[in-house]
């Protein structure tokens, strides 16, 4: 049973890489069929985590009459805007969609924006400042670290200062902000192009060691 499996990855793994040949049949089959896996496993954990247990369980509990309340708020209304969300298929009331989507969206927006601050703005200033804190102690190694990482954000915040020329002092930090952020970007895509081929590998070596070898052992 392993060896079925295992040979069916392999073959959807050579789907995918057939891709660098040239667009074919196999690559469009292999690309479909992830696209479509995907969704179905969504569709089964947005069912078994949102639907049932906080809308058709509720619902059922206040038809048997176990609920206090008939038209529960936080059941009712979430309920019916996921309903309007399905208008969109009849072309005369499709406007209805606009609803539910510009609460989603609302929403959507308004706890994005305080996590992104916090995540991207506050514990990014934090950590560059910390060190230079009253009563915060650390390694030499430590201390020149942090300052290098504070100068690296001064220069680089400085290259996107646009409010004035950069001239003088604000250009020089403005063209070693330049540096600092190719060095940046060159590390980033490094990484990014590293995992890559840790990826190619980790694939390869499935298709050597766990399906060619014992597929060659079963035949032979």
């Amino acid at each position: 049973m392993d060896l079925f499996i295992n040979t069916i990855a392999a073959l959807m793994t050579i789907a995918i890489l057939s891709f660098l040949f040239r667009d074919n049949p196999l690559y469009k089959f292999a690309e479909h069929l992830v696209v479509g896996v995907s969704m179905g496993y969504w569709v089964v954990i947005l069912y078994q985590t949102s639907f049932y247990p906080k809308l058709y369980q509720p619902l059922q509990r206040t038809f048997a009459g176990t609920s206090e309340t008939i038209l529960d708020p936080l059941v009712f209304l979430p309920g019916l805007l996921g309903i309007l969300l399905f208008t969109r298929f009849v072309p005369r009331v499709g406007w209805l969609a606009r609803i539910p989507m510009a609460y989603i969206l609302g929403v959507g927006s308004g706890a994005a924006v305080p996590l992104l601050i916090q995540v991207n703005v506050i514990q990014q200033i934090y950590p560059t400042m910390t060190v230079f804190l009253p009563g915060n102690t650390t390694t030499t190694a430590a201390m020149v670290n942090n300052i290098l990482v504070l100068v690296g954000v001064i220069c680089g915040l400085a290259y996107f200062f646009f409010s004035a020329r950069h001239t003088g002092a604000l250009g020089g930090l403005s063209r070693v902000g330049i540096w600092i952020l190719m060095v940046g970007f060159g590390a980033s895509f490094g990484y990014t192009v590293m995992s890559r081929i840790s990826l190619l590998y980790g694939r390869m070596n499935f298709m050597v060691f766990d399906w060619a070898q014992p597929l060659l052992r079963a035949i032979f």
